[in-house]
């Protein structure tokens, strides 16, 4: 991600690279970042100092893990730094800890930072709230086998955007484990199915089932940088948004 990051903003007019980090353990860390994404030589050195990124930019991309993004946001509300934050896996209680951060600068937090995906989440909501009495929702989603979370931030989050529609709470209707003798299927909860393999991007479905007919809609990510520059679309609204926590929801409608 870090790799498609800086591609697509040495292709865009109005952004500037002026500073990267990664883990103290990367082989790239003392490397030239142009020439590690492959644009040519930029004069930023990959660095595993985060202090510099928020003295020297005016947004921050992090996509990194829960841990590390909690402290980068923690530097965001030192500095007044604001942040794009794509990291998925974090807990509600980490998820309150940026809320919090983000009293003192703008923060957009999104598990999927794709357009798509966001329209998805918008369209799953809407369907859910019309197909209640009688409908069943099941949500698939199919990652790469290197992915670390499941299910993932995408799945979780359309399984919130479907709960809304009903108006239910997800963590009282969310299924996310079948072995055994399960029994019947509960009444109005939400089931999750994970899928691990190859190389796949991203692929989400969420399914509908009523008796005799069933409805799906589904997002299938072909390349990942599309959360790229998903990403850089929400670090133009960051720039000039009030502090605040937002989402790619506020960024689309900017």
């Amino acid at each position: 991600m870090g790799g498609m990051l800086i591609r697509e903003i040495a292709r865009a007019d109005d952004l500037h690279l002026v500073a990267a980090t990664d883990r103290a353990d990367s082989p790239h860390i003392g490397q030239d970042a142009g020439e590690m994404a492959g644009v040519g030589s930029n004069g930023v050195v990959l660095d595993v100092d985060p202090a510099r990124l928020f003295t020297d930019a005016d947004v921050v991309i992090d996509f990194t893990a829960p841990e590390a993004s909690l402290q980068h946001a923690a530097l965001a509300a030192e500095t007044g730094t604001a942040m794009v934050i794509g990291t998925t896996g974090l807990t509600p209680d980490q998820e309150e800890l940026l809320r919090q951060a983000a009293k003192k600068t703008a923060i957009v937090y999104c598990a999927n930072t794709s357009v798509g995906v966001t329209l998805l989440t918008q369209l799953v909501e809407q369907v859910a709230a019309k197909l209640t009495t009688g409908w069943d929702i099941e949500i698939l989603e199919t990652h790469h086998h290197h992915k670390v979370d499941a299910p993932s931030g995408t799945a979780l989050a359309l399984g919130k955007a479907a709960a809304r529609g009903r108006q239910v709470d997800l963590d009282s209707v969310a299924d996310m484990v079948r072995k055994g003798q399960t029994g019947a299927r509960t009444v109005g909860n939400i089931g999750f199915a994970v899928l691990r393999g190859g190389d796949v991007a991203g692929e989400h479905s969420v399914i509908f089932y009523g008796e005799s007919e069933r409805v799906e809609i589904t997002h299938r990510a072909n390349d990942r940088v599309i959360f790229a520059r998903g990403a850089l679309r929400a670090t133009r609204f960051a720039a000039t948004a009030a502090p605040g926590f937002y989402d790619m929801h506020d960024v689309l409608k900017d």
